[in-house]
């Protein structure tokens, strides 16, 4: 259908997440189905009483952690009122039945996050952070490939038949089957969406602020630039508009390659789809969902297009700074009911988005009014702006070796050492170079007169700070920064045990057994328990770790225990062998048990995590596991069963029982400073997801958040995979954790959002 452009305007808000809605399905004319970082996905249908506006009317809760990629399955015989296919962070494929609103087909394949879907006739195909594509027939796997040695973040289907997949590897390819048919070059940065132009090609938007039009050939029809940050999705409409949303909170549309509206957004703008009848849905950060019209009669009301107005207002002055003050945190009117002190004295006010100066007039007892101002009275000056805010002087400070120009902001009235003392900080440098900062302010400012405190001793090291000859040139500091809680060297173990009670336990379990006719063979004998009080008493010795030792049929006993016993009794035998573990024979005795064809330990862990899974046996076996790190004659091993070992404890990520979150936490955190000695990007990659899923977390314990973010910084740090987790919007988690009441968590915060400003 063709459309004579007019403004969009706000239809209606979508309200029910309960965080950022990351993807939109359009549903034909059924609805529209939205997916949140709040591990839900909604449906909504059009309100029977008011067709302008949309219902909640399916809430489907499946996944574990943030959902993503959705797809709509038309209404056929299976589906009678149409189905759903989501993809999330937790590695699942879900397939839901609208009609009951429940998961029907849970599809397990992909290691790490799934980032894209599409529907081929009865196939789902899928992409993932893991690189391959996946392709899936009746709820079974039927092929998979590596698709692009880069995270895959987009998948699309052609009306012609072939595939199309985006990547973090700045490339496009086209699929048949399984053959790459073409490579698209020229995105400089990781391709985050894709949308099809019937009878012409292929939209892509990428993370390098552009959106390109492609033939099938690969020649590049168009490119669209206009946004100023990352853009996450594309959409094309047959009236030939084009909508983008992104990272800079607008909303833009497209005609013929040119930008001819642009709608900001209280947030980021995940997604952005289009309606068949033109109209447009946005997902956005703030978690909501609207839908923009072109209809006269679908526009919202005088009262809701005010509010949408006020919203966007009260975001911006949040953000708005005046005088190196937020806006909002200015005083407002009200402050000019208290008199000057001196003629001639300057206040600054709010006045709606604005800060307004006046000045005190002795003479006639009132604040007479100068004018708006940016950042103080700017004295006739052409002033240069840096992050919005006017300053008198912004200086280019190179620290050399390879690190970027960096921009440190002054005006005149500032305390020069305040100002050194922040620009440190939030450059993070080193404060011995205080000294060094002022001197160079002040030698590039003319203000000879200010007093310099050469007795300034950095509170670190004691030491005064080198000023150099040429004040322009800073190369003489530290080219890398530094960080307090990252990298992680070393493992975390848990060596702490009540032996007394664990063999409390055990004694009580095996006379349960000795009572019960049918299993009383599997009890111990007392020469058995007796050799199990033995093992205790080495375990205990903790002094003679270096000279003690285990026979091989201490081992076997424990192992025949774990084997045999009632899964609900073995949780303290469990216990015995974390100990175990971390003394020197008894880790080796067992690792000829474990490099044997029946491998003990995943017959354990498999075991133990069997649905329904005990916390104590989670706990105890995660423990034990955990404590393998301790032993680097278990790093091959660790590294093999990486996949089993996670995939078999990922359920205590979003457990309630704090100890399991701290356990698995520890284990995460264990297994991102083995991979980074090992250089095992895919296991990397694996690990940072997991790590990523247990940040998102909301109530979660805050050790066990600190040591996954701990992991996350590492990974970025020393790792492969800092790109990665630059496209899963780390930033934002950075972010929240920097905003975090908890010091520990604040710090390793701000230690990732370093990283992310790092070239």
């Amino acid at each position: 259908m063709d459309i004579d452009f007019k403004e969009y305007q706000l239809s209606c808000e979508l309200r029910g997440h309960e965080d950022d809605v990351r993807r939109i399905c359009v549903c034909d004319n059924v609805g529209i189905a939205t997916s949140s970082r709040d591990k839900t996905i909604r449906f909504w249908s059009l309100d029977a009483s008011d067709k302008r506006m949309y219902l909640s009317s399916k809430l489907l809760l499946g996944h574990t952690s943030f959902v993503g990629p959705l797809a709509w399955i038309s209404p056929n015989e299976e589906y009678p009122e149409g189905g759903l296919v989501s993809g999330g962070m937790d590695t699942m494929v879900l397939v839901w039945d609208l009609r009951t609103g429940e998961k029907v087909r849970t599809l397990k394949g992909h290691q790490l996050q799934v980032t894209g879907i599409a529907l081929d006739d009865e196939d789902i195909v899928s992409s993932s952070v893991d690189c391959t594509l996946r392709r899936w027939r009746n709820g079974q796997l039927v092929e998979f490939w590596e698709a692009h040695n880069a995270p895959i973040q987009a998948v699309v289907k052609m009306p012609s038949g072939e595939l199309v997949s985006g990547s973090s590897d700045t490339t496009l390819k086209l699929w048949k089957g399984k053959t790459c048919v073409h490579t698209f070059t020229g995105h400089t940065d990781t391709v985050r969406g894709l949308a099809v132009m019937p009878g012409v090609g292929i939209l892509s938007a990428s993370h390098d602020c552009s959106i390109r039009l492609w033939t099938l050939t690969g020649q590049v029809l168009m490119e669209m630039v206009g946004h100023t940050a990352i853009v996450y999705s594309v959409d094309y409409h047959a009236s030939g508009l084009i909508v983008s949303g992104s990272e800079d909170r607008f909303a833009k549309i497209w005609k013929d390659g040119i930008c001819i509206q642009s709608i900001e957004h209280p947030g980021c703008v995940w997604d952005a789809k289009f309606l068949e009848n033109g109209d447009f849905v946005t997902a956005c950060s703030d978690g909501v969902t609207r839908v923009w019209t072109v209809h006269p009669d679908k526009v919202a009301d005088s009262l809701e297009l005010e509010a949408y107005a006020s919203e966007i207002s009260q975001y911006k002055r949040s953000r708005k700074r005046v005088g190196g003050l937020k806006l909002e945190e200015l005083p407002g009117l009200e402050a000019l009911q208290i008199p000057g002190t001196s003629n001639g004295q300057t206040k600054i006010v709010r006045e709606g988005d604005n800060g307004v100066a006046y000045s005190w007039n002795r003479r006639e007892q009132k604040w007479d009014k100068i004018g708006e101002v940016v950042d103080g009275p700017d004295e006739g000056m052409n002033r240069p702006i840096h992050d919005g805010t006017q300053y008198d002087y912004v200086f280019d400070v190179d620290i050399g070796d390879g690190e970027p120009i960096r921009k440190l902001p002054y005006n005149r009235s500032d305390n020069p050492y305040d100002t050194a003392d922040k620009w440190l900080l939030k450059e993070n440098l080193p404060l011995s170079y205080r000294q060094q900062i002022v001197e160079f302010i002040l030698q590039n400012t003319g203000q000879k007169d200010f007093n310099i405190n050469p007795s300034f001793r950095d509170p670190y090291t004691g030491s005064s700070a080198y000023v150099p000859g040429q004040p322009s040139s800073m190369s003489a500091m530290p080219a890398k920064p530094t960080f307090k809680h990252i990298p992680k060297k070393g493992m975390l173990v848990f060596d702490a045990a009540q032996f007394d009670g664990i063999l409390k336990k055990i004694t009580e379990f095996n006379n349960t057994l000795l009572t019960d006719v049918e299993k009383k063979n599997l009890s111990l004998t007392e020469l058995e328990m007796s050799r199990l009080v033995a093992i205790v008493k080495i375990l205990k010795d903790t002094s003679h770790y270096h000279s003690s030792s285990f026979a091989d049929v201490d081992i076997s006993l424990l192992l025949k225990l774990l084997k045999t016993w009632p899964v609900e009794m073995i949780f303290p035998v469990i216990d015995i062998l974390r100990v175990t573990v971390l003394h020197p024979d008894g880790a080796r005795v067992l690792l000829k048990c474990v490099e044997n064809p029946n491998d003990v330990l995943i017959e354990m862990i498999n075991k133990v995590a069997a649905t329904p899974a005990l916390p104590a046996n989670l706990l105890t076996s995660i423990r034990a596991v955990t404590n393998l790190f301790r032993n680097s004659s278990y790093y091959n091993w660790l590294q093999k069963h990486r996949s089993e070992i996670l995939d078999a404890f990922s359920s205590c990520s979003s457990s309630p029982n704090k100890n399991l979150q701290l356990s698995y936490s520890t284990l995460i955190l264990n297994y991102a400073v083995l991979l980074i000695e090992k250089k095992d990007q895919e296991g990397q990659s694996h690990v940072l997801s997991a790590a990523l899923v247990i940040a998102e977390e909301e109530n979660i314990e805050v050790d066990s958040k600190f040591r996954a973010l701990v992991a996350i910084g590492s990974l970025m740090l020393e790792g492969l995979v800092k790109r990665i987790a630059l496209d899963f919007d780390v930033g934002n988690i950075a972010k929240v954790a920097k905003a975090s009441k908890e010091s520990k968590i604040a710090e390793v915060g701000a230690d990732i959002e370093l990283i992310t400003k790092q070239s």
